[in-house]
């Protein structure tokens, strides 16, 4: 019995400690000031703050109430411990073992802190060197975080899609909406490595392609982002990608060229020109936002990371479909052979693991 009110007394240490660090106070604060702006009489007048705030609310209402209820229940065994008989003993341990559970899931999100992390994320895949393989990579890829995004029931929409020749893509970008989108997908931003027998090979050799995953928050419209009509240049083109019955046959796509830094951005998929021109100037804030942030090393290695050619020797990870089954991130050594449950979106273990490993809470 001493080492079971030993373990659950260090379980409490730890929440309450965890609770200081994240100002669990000051967000509990922050409740009451959402619950007074929610009750004014013009607070819908603004539906896009007020969805901000309502949002937020909820967000800090989980967050806050998972932390008390951990807290609650160790003190709840801990009394329970006193005296306790045999029988309910095991009662008290298998209980112990399953807020044990909930406390490693809660202590997650204290990793997921980050100034954008609570953020929906924009997340762009460009095909690497491996030709017609890679683009096929490419869509393999947008394909994996589709079904990952289902899985943690996001909003998302393709923005811009460049298809191959042959087949797969040469690009995508892709608008994913979702508290913690940015926080987990963070993770993903890398080059990405796949070793397999090549179905576009009539000799059934052995090929590696790559493609690069970019993500950035998303940032709505910036107010300290100022784009000028000279800043800019603005073409439009004929939509290649699915859409709205006239998306196809008029000049709807918008390709927008920020001059001064070479960036260039475009969507194609929206249901007018002025919607996609709209949508592909607030993904080019958020790349010029990052760009702005990523002048300090110390922002740039926490949000965007050192920018990599989409070739040999700068995969994060590797994922090897002959001559065995393996996918492998080399920044965290984590791995597994379930090649085809990764590519079916399991990849948040690798998202876990990422995040412990760079993040310590």
């Amino acid at each position: 019995m001493a080492d079971i009110a030993s373990e659950i007394h260090t379980l409490e240490e730890k929440i309450l400690d965890l609770r200081e660090r994240i100002g669990i106070e000051a967000k509990r604060a922050r409740i009451v000031e959402c619950e007074a702006e929610m009750a004014g009489e013009r607070f819908w007048l603004d539906r896009d703050a007020a969805a901000r705030i309502s949002q937020e609310f909820a967000d800090l209402k989980e967050e806050v109430d998972g932390w008390d209820a951990l807290l609650q229940g160790t003190r709840d065994l801990s009394e329970l411990t006193r005296d306790a008989s045999p029988e309910l003993l095991e009662e008290i341990e298998l209980s112990f073992v399953e807020l044990k559970k909930k406390f490693s899931q809660t202590e997650f999100r204290v990793l997921l802190s980050g100034p954008y992390d609570r953020n929906s994320a924009l997340l762009a895949i460009h095909a690497g060197t491996g030709g017609v393989d890679a683009m096929d990579w490419a869509e393999m890829l947008l394909r994996m975080y589709l079904r990952f995004c289902e899985q943690k029931k996001w909003r998302v929409r393709i923005l811009d899609e460049q298809r191959g020749g042959e087949a797969g893509v040469k690009s995508a970008v892709v608008s994913i909406e979702g508290a913690y989108a940015y926080g987990y997908l963070k993770a993903e931003h890398g080059v990405h490595r796949l070793v397999r027998i090549s179905p576009f090979d009539a000799e059934k050799m052995r090929h590696t392609s790559f493609a690069l995953v970019e993500v950035i928050p998303d940032l709505g419209d910036i107010a300290e982002i100022d784009i000028r009509p000279e800043d800019i240049r603005i073409d439009v083109f004929r939509s290649s990608g699915a859409g709205g019955q006239s998306v196809n046959t008029t000049d709807s796509a918008v390709r927008i060229t920020h001059v001064s830094t070479g960036i260039v951005v475009s969507c194609q998929n929206e249901r007018s020109q002025s919607q996609n021109k709209e949508t592909a100037l607030r993904y080019l804030k958020a790349k010029l936002h990052r760009l702005k942030i990523t002048e300090r090393e110390e922002e740039r290695q926490a949000l965007r990371g050192a920018y990599s050619e989409a070739a040999w020797g700068n995969q994060i990870r590797s994922y090897v479909i002959y001559p065995y089954k393996m996918v492998k991130d080399h920044r965290t050594e984590y791995e597994t052979s379930d090649t085809q449950g990764v590519l079916d979106g399991d990849i948040l273990p690798f998202i876990e693991s990422y995040l412990r490993h760079t993040i310590k809470p």
